[in-house]
């Protein structure tokens, strides 16, 4: 009977069935007692009625993983070495084999909103994404009940522990600093179950209502503060201009003459009903020293 039970564990291992072994979850030991005299009993029998029913058996022993799938398979509630099976086919005993799939696929989820008090005591809600995958099959199975939903609430607490010690500004400027600290904190906590978390995203961060319109009243006192001093050096520098211009244009009177003539240029040009000519005051000293004359000689 043993040498039977050999045979079969061979051909059920042997890669002319197709079949696959990965070694992942190498660092969970299986269990190396004895399975005692009724487990090999049962096992015995299990063999026996494969080989009676023999084709039609078949149905029931031989199974397929897809490429992106593992099978962790239980003999009796313990773990066949190994490791996992797949991907393609492998085979199990139907009386006394068990077995779970596991999907080695990234997987990704919401971290729903949490309340969170900051450091500066200020209240802020803030959710995320998490990004993840298995990358120890055995142990995603053997060394904790459901992966996936311990994952999620690792995460949702893991990412009020992190922005509790950050200041608003902070959770607000540095949001890659922050995602880098959660996933870092996460693959930790997480190697031990064969869970790799891969990336960790924060999406929004909701404030108080009251907190939103200070900010903006602050935003926005800060750009008139800018637009006025931008303002104010706009007019020092156009003073500065016009300064140096006056000065140019005092040196030469006939630069002084074509200013008077553009200027009338652009008046005129314009549908006014009313012009006003700027006078040179140097047209007007020759008829005032010829009133002059005229009266010394009337004397």
């Amino acid at each position: 009977m043993t040498r039977t039970m050999d045979y079969y564990e061979k051909q059920n291992n042997h890669p002319n069935h197709g079949v696959h072994n990965t070694d992942v979850g190498v660092s969970y030991t299986p269990s190396t007692d004895s399975p005692g005299l009724c487990a090999f009993i049962l096992t015995i029998i299990s063999y026996l009625l494969i080989i009676a029913t023999f084709p039609f058996s078949l149905c029931l022993c031989v199974k397929v993983v897809q490429e992106y799938e593992r099978a962790v398979i239980f003999r009796l509630g313990r773990l066949l070495k190994g490791g996992a099976k797949g991907p393609g086919i492998f085979f199990i005993v139907p009386c006394i084999d068990s077995y779970r799939k596991v999907d080695l696929r990234t997987v990704s989820f919401d971290v729903p909103p949490q309340e969170i008090l900051t450091r500066d005591s200020v209240t802020v809600a803030v959710d995320g994404v998490i990004y993840f995958r298995v990358k120890d099959t055995v142990n995603a199975v053997t060394q904790i009940q459901n992966y996936s939903h311990s994952t999620r609430l690792l995460a949702a607490t893991t990412l009020r522990n992190v922005l509790g010690t950050r200041n608003l500004a902070e959770i607000l400027s540095e949001r890659e600093s922050i995602s880098a600290t959660m996933q870092s904190s996460l693959d930790d906590a997480t190697d031990p179950w064969g869970v790799k978390v891969e990336r960790v995203e924060i999406k929004d961060v909701r404030l108080p209502v009251q907190l939103q319109r200070a900010m903006a009243a602050e935003a926005e006192a800060a750009r008139e503060a800018r637009a006025k001093v931008i303002a104010a050096e706009g007019e020092q520098r156009a003073s500065r201009a016009l300064k140096e211009a006056a000065e140019v244009i005092n040196e030469s009177p006939a630069a002084l003459q074509l200013r008077y003539l553009q200027t009338l240029g652009q008046i005129s040009s314009e549908n006014n009903s009313t012009i006003i000519f700027p006078l040179p005051i140097d047209i007007l000293t020759h008829f005032l020293r010829k009133n002059n004359t005229e009266s010394k000689e009337d004397d």
